[in-house]
């Protein structure tokens, strides 16, 4: 028995080693950013690392007051990509950080 309490204190350590490591990333990925695009670069979004849109573009030439719907979808579209795009960004650092580990609770 004595054995396996000094396994699960350095489970404990490297668990609070691999907590720290995590936090550190996270803040990490808040600054890194990444760009969709729709409308063949007509509408852009810029979304981060936690998950937020930071800026929508607009080309001047995509508002037409008569078809709102089409500059609707566009937007959408580029929205999700970028949330998309964004998840995977996560993903691919944090199984880096874990070696692939399936950790339930991480992401």
């Amino acid at each position: 028995m004595k054995n396996f309490g000094g396994n699960m204190g350095n489970m404990m350590k490297q668990a609070q080693q691999l907590q720290k490591k995590m936090l550190k990333m996270q803040e990490e990925l808040a600054a890194k950013t990444v760009e969709a695009t729709a409308g063949g670069g007509m509408v852009k979004v810029v979304a981060n690392g936690g998950q937020k849109i930071e800026s929508i573009s607009l080309e001047k030439e995509v508002v037409d007051p008569e078809d709102i719907e089409m500059l609707q979808d566009l937007i959408l579209a580029a929205v999700n990509d970028a949330l998309v795009k964004s998840q995977e960004m996560v993903s691919s650092e944090m199984g880096k950080l874990t070696g692939g580990l399936n950790i339930p609770g991480l992401m």
